[in-house]
């Protein structure tokens, strides 16, 4: 069996037991409503206008924070992956911000920034940067250096090796960790939607029609749907990466 057909299977298997488990009541379907349930739930939410605005809203800040992650961390991984010594210099600082949780600091971007899209945007960018950084370091190093050394021969300068040799090589790399950021700064905006009470998104919708009211169906559906989106954006990266860059290594 194709792989695909495989995760098919596998996802059916797991949506029966779950419809079965939740008939029978080896759970409490008040709790966890049934996939049937669930599924119909998000046929409703798509049928309010209400939902689809704070969805697009919500696809839109996922948009432009991976756009702005990716356009901050490229570059400064090129920066950073050609000169040793500044990446050296900036390590400590790199470990330092790393490791911190975005959601941690809601309060801290809503005393400097103010309500808004913005929060989220700012948060999930942040979280996204490292993935892609990472990568595009990572695959500074596997670059050949006789490739390096034959523009160096031309007097080929820096800025200019950097986007003709390095960078061509280091995209797979690249590609790779912008798929990673993408879940990321989707987790991220969610639960900033969630946490914030930001008023706008569909993890604000879910938080306010869902949770206030009991209907863990909607909860579930919103859950699903934002599951969804991240696996589309997943399989569509994925397969550009394989289509374009199936003759490269897979990324950190």
């Amino acid at each position: 069996m194709r792989k695909s057909v495989r995760g098919i299977v596998g996802l059916l298997i797991f949506l029966c037991l779950w419809q079965l488990a939740s008939q029978l009541k080896l759970i409490d379907p008040t709790f966890v409503p049934g996939p049937l349930q669930v599924a119909g739930r998000i046929g409703q939410l798509f049928g309010q206008a209400e939902f689809r605005v704070d969805f697009v809203a919500t696809v839109l800040a996922w948009l432009i924070a991976t756009l702005a992650a990716t356009a901050i961390a490229v570059p400064l991984g090129l920066l950073l992956g050609s000169l040793p010594l500044l990446r050296n210099a900036t390590s400590a600082v790199v470990d330092l911000l790393r490791p911190i949780p975005s959601v941690t600091l809601i309060p801290l971007v809503l005393t400097a920034f103010g309500d808004g899209a913005q929060i989220k945007i700012i948060l999930a960018t942040f979280a996204s940067i490292w993935p892609i950084l990472f990568n595009v370091i990572y695959g500074l190093r596997e670059v050949d250096p006789l490739f390096v050394d034959t523009a160096r021969a031309f007097r080929t300068s820096r800025l200019r090796t950097a986007l003709a040799v390095r960078l061509p090589y280091v995209t797979p790399f690249a590609l790779t960790g912008i798929r990673m950021s993408a879940a990321i700064s989707l987790v991220v905006i969610v639960s900033t939607e969630f946490l914030s009470n930001s008023g706008i998104g569909f993890g604000s919708f879910v938080v306010i029609n869902g949770e206030q009211s009991g209907d863990m169906a909607m909860v579930f559906g919103g859950v699903v749907v934002a599951g969804i989106l991240g696996a589309a954006v997943n399989s569509l990266l994925q397969g550009v990466q394989n289509r374009w860059f199936s003759w490269a290594g897979k990324g950190a």
